[in-house]
């Protein structure tokens, strides 16, 4: 399994970050505000678990988007080591 990880930037509005959470990984506006202010205060966090292709699939929907909003935002995926 793999680990959905944005990065923190001084950039990306972080409104656009929670809708980015929500659109993609499904959670409502709590829990994506939450992750938000993770990334924010502790410069990454997880915004899902997923098998390796659908994970990398995320990472590039993340991407695509922010690139089209014009933001920077960063997103990977990392093995989860049990």
């Amino acid at each position: 399994m793999y680990q959905v990880l944005m990065l923190n930037d001084d950039y990306t509005p972080m409104e656009f970050v929670v809708v980015v959470i929500q659109e993609f990984f499904g959670k409502d506006l709590e829990s994506a505000t939450q992750i938000m202010l993770k990334i924010h205060l502790d410069g990454k966090g997880v915004c899902g678990v997923y098998s390796k292709d659908i994970a990398a699939t995320k990472v590039d929907q993340v991407l695509d988007a922010a690139h089209k909003a014009g933001h920077p935002l960063k997103c990977i995926s990392e093995p989860i080591n049990f």
